[in-house]
């Protein structure tokens, strides 16, 4: 049973950082592409950013490249999302992704089968 658990979020005030956390297990590791996805209130979840499993493709949206950076741990359970330069239009629901495949190129949510509880992360101006 493959289970993503989120840790890190929290209120930071612009232009502040934050490192977000996702610990993975129930899979063989080489099996799935890991995403970073937010939700804000009334608009719909938006890919942020994405790792293959081995970290040689990665991808991020464009409202965030150059403030954010994605990677795994030394484990290759965990994957990171350290977020830099914050804004208050970072405010969110961020969750952690699985997809059923090694290599998903998208960061379209319906690509990804497993996710996370997710984590609150609130920007203040």
């Amino acid at each position: 049973q493959v289970q993503l658990q989120e840790s890190g979020g929290g209120s930071v005030q612009a232009g502040g950082s934050l490192r977000l956390s996702c610990a993975s297990s129930g899979y063989t590791y080489g099996t799935k592409c890991m995403g970073w996805f937010r939700q804000a209130p009334g608009k719909e979840r938006e890919g942020v950013a994405r790792i293959k499993y081995d970290g040689t493709s990665i991808s991020y949206a464009d409202s965030v490249k150059g403030r954010f950076t994605v990677s795994q741990g030394n484990t290759k359970n965990t994957v990171y999302l350290q977020m830099d330069n914050l804004t208050p239009e970072d405010t969110a629901m961020y969750y952690c992704a699985a997809s059923n495949r090694p290599f998903v190129q998208t960061m379209i949510p319906d690509d990804y089968t497993y996710w996370g509880q997710g984590t609150q992360v609130t920007v203040s101006s």
